[in-house]
């Protein structure tokens, strides 16, 4: 049975894609609880009972936390998965000296199967467990902060685009729900023609406009307004989070 530690966002997703009940703990938020309910399962108050009822822990807590919590259990000879964001794994063999330890890196698209996991080399035996969601990719650790810059947060940037093309169709006219259903069937059928191109994206591109037409001039006008270079930024300023996980105050959001 799975056990997972920090019933939170990431931790729910994969729960619902893997559809089996769990054991879940939390630090009082009442998500544990929430999570069995749908999925089936326990929720326990003990992290040391559940890691020992269990045979795959899920570490889906708070980062900082790693040693407070590995020092009150006892998971020898079990399998450890971590989706701790930046946590190495040389931490996670410190902390959990007498399991096997995993650094996965999946995205909330797990919930339906549709996920994409990265896994630090010396991960393969998670690989068949992640497969049952989504895609998965073996990496070198050190491109798995990477993988959190893209895998792990694209989906926010991907319905942030959902929400940009939305707004732009009601200013002209489309209501909201269209444009979303309309929206969202380009984004699942653009993403399989590219694939089936091999990931030729200038081709695809170049199947749609013609010279001088309303597609080259929209394009020209995403590049001109700096498309490329908001992502650039955008996982740069990722990775310089995941190098000062302690740096700074929260950040606030805020929707024109």
């Amino acid at each position: 049975m799975l056990g997972i530690i920090g019933a939170g966002n990431m931790a729910r997703a994969l729960a619902r894609g893997w559809g089996e009940p769990v054991l879940a703990t939390d630090g009082g938020s009442g998500r544990a609880r929430a999570l069995v309910e749908e999925l089936g399962g326990e929720a326990l108050a003990d992290n040391a009972e559940l890691v020992r009822r269990a045979d795959i822990i899920l570490l889906a807590h708070k980062p900082h936390q790693l040693r407070d919590i590995a020092e009150r259990v006892d998971a020898s000879g079990k399998l450890v998965i971590s989706v701790l964001g930046p946590t190495k794994v040389a931490e996670l063999k410190s902390a959990y000296p007498n399991s096997t330890v995993v650094r996965a890196m999946p995205n909330t698209p797990s919930e339906v199967r549709q996920g994409v996991t990265c896994l630090a080399e010396g991960g393969e035996a998670a690989i068949e467990l992640f497969e049952r969601v989504g895609r998965v990719f073996i990496l070198p650790e050190a491109h798995m902060d990477l993988a959190t810059a893209t895998v792990g947060v694209t989906p926010a940037y991907v319905a942030v685009m959902v929400e940009a093309f939305v707004d732009a169709a009601v200013i002209h006219g489309l209501s909201a729900d269209l444009a979303s259903d309309m929206f969202l069937g380009v984004l699942s059928g653009s993403a399989e023609l590219i694939r089936s191109r091999r990931g030729d994206t200038l081709t695809v591109r170049r199947e749609v406009g013609s010279p001088g037409e309303s597609t080259v001039r929209g394009v020209a006008s995403l590049e001109r307004d700096g498309l490329r270079t908001t992502f650039v930024n955008a996982m740069q300023a990722v990775l310089e989070r995941l190098r000062n996980p302690y740096d700074g105050g929260p950040v606030v959001l805020t929707r024109k």
